[in-house]
């Protein structure tokens, strides 16, 4: 499997170059160069297998040609075995045709380590046979960060520098990036929002003398080992419900629109899914989009479900390369355009994200609402994330097709908001009950390209 470039001007490469390189030179996203489909019967024979089973036989024929069956099979067995629940990714009903899909059940309690932990083993195993060491920058809203370090602390041939908004995510999200003790891990907190954060991190892979003078690699949803590993739980999901002799629809809280493309792979992949909805908060850019209302940047407005409080969604580059039947240079137009605040999208591109994709808008005051109904009618305590996705999917849902909400965070990780929702204060897992008491290390540091650059070159370890 080869993979190229949303925009067109960058070398094809193997999964392996594809995942140590993160962003292509172009400022591209790698996609693959063909999107593998799997039987109706192959997707039946899912049914009942143990997690990291599926897990293989829906990504083996993207990574095949970098790394051996056996070899792969035990990175799988690795990246999932320190996960809370059996099943990995189990499934509850809410109500009628309305089912939820947890996926908290890992390391820091979000659904980032699901791609996170395979990230981690997969780069251990790549860069050991090289025989290389790599920085990895990321830039987080709350979860990703401190999947990444979980992923990644102490690992010989890695140093990590996590990105967060000074003040914009909860305290158990910086806790979990802060205290951490592993020399390797390094917790950046910038003077800005996510955004800042996210063009630092783009600025950096675009500055090339830089890039290479530290071997920058990135772990944000630009790389697409962190989709293809979200692929995997739509299929478990969808053949825990009868795909696929039954169609199921997805609703997907998300800002960055990683989770949700990783869907979108799934359905061309051949899984039957009727529709994959969006789920917005107040920061509703992608709301606007898919309504007809162009993609235009706003001011980011901080929420109760911060991991959503984004105005430039990173993976929605790899869906409009889809929906411009893979014009590189159109795609390449549109992100000139970004830089100026924003664009059109065509008609055609329009029908095309239309046919995949519906979207809704969710207040504060419903996100809250919806804590206190979803505890009182189904018995489930949600962080405001999920209840984002399930006041959406209730608005969608129909009574024929099953739906399933992502679940995307414990309640834990927030609990100022599910306390003042539902009158109750969610605890931590046992094995993180000492976060509170644990010693912070983390750096303040301005919004400036420079000063980030400087201080990440002199943290690297020798």
């Amino acid at each position: 499997m080869k993979y190229i470039s949303t925009r067109g001007q960058a070398p094809e490469l193997s999964f392996e170059d594809a995942m140590l390189t993160g962003l292509a030179r172009d400022g591209g996203l790698y996609v693959p160069a063909e999107i593998p489909v799997m039987s109706q019967d192959d997707i039946a024979a899912l049914a009942g297998l143990p997690y990291e089973d599926i897990a293989f036989r829906v990504m083996w024929p993207y990574v095949s040609g970098s790394f051996a069956e056996d070899e792969f099979k035990e990175i799988i067995a690795r990246a999932y075995k320190g996960f809370g629940h059996d099943a990995r990714a189990p499934l509850k009903q809410l109500n009628e045709n309305h089912f939820l899909l947890e996926l908290f059940h890992g390391p820091t309690l979000a659904f980032k380590d699901f791609a996170m932990q395979l990230i981690g083993q997969l780069f251990q195993v790549a860069l050991k046979r090289r025989g290389d060491r790599v920085t990895i920058v990321g830039a987080t809203s709350g979860d990703t960060g401190s999947a990444a370090i979980e992923a990644f602390r102490g690992l010989d041939a890695v140093d990590v520098f996590i990105l967060y908004p000074h003040g914009r995510v909860s305290e158990v999200q910086r806790r979990q990036m802060t205290t951490p003790a592993d020399s390797n891990v390094h917790a950046l907190a910038v003077d800005g929002d996510f955004d800042d954060c996210q063009a630092a991190l783009k600025d950096m892979f675009n500055d090339f003398d830089f890039r290479d003078g530290v071997k920058l690699a990135g772990v944000n949803s630009i790389n697409f080992a962190r989709v293809l590993a979200q692929i995997v739980y739509y299929f478990s999901a969808a053949a825990s419900l009868g795909a696929p002799h039954r169609k199921v629809s997805f609703t997907v809280p998300t800002g960055n629109f990683g989770d949700i493309f990783a869907g979108y792979l799934a359905k061309r992949m051949g899984l039957p899914i009727d529709r994959l909805v969006v789920a917005t908060n107040q920061n509703d850019i992608l709301h606007r989009c898919l309504s007809g209302h162009g993609y235009f940047k706003g001011d980011t407005i901080p929420s109760i479900s911060p991991s959503m409080d984004i105005q430039v969604s990173s993976n929605f580059e790899r869906a409009l390369f889809y929906a411009y039947g893979e014009d590189g240079s159109a795609v390449a137009q549109l992100m000139d355009e970004l830089k100026q605040g924003g664009f059109n999208i065509s008609q055609g591109a329009m029908q095309a994200l239309s046919e995949s994709f519906d979207s809704g808008r969710v207040s504060e005051e419903e996100t809250l609402a919806t804590i206190k109904s979803t505890l009182a009618n189904s018995v489930e305590l949600v962080c405001p994330h999920t209840a984002v996705g399930i006041k959406v999917a209730e608005d969608h849902r129909t009574a024929d097709v099953p739906m399933i909400t992502l679940a995307t965070a414990h309640p834990a990780k927030f609990p100022a908001a599910v306390e003042q929702a539902s009158g109750v204060h969610p605890p931590l897992p046992s094995r993180m009950s000492d976060l509170y008491e644990r010693p912070e290390r983390v750096t303040r540091i301005a919004n400036d390209l420079g000063a980030l650059e400087d201080h990440i070159k002199g943290h690297i370890a020798e």
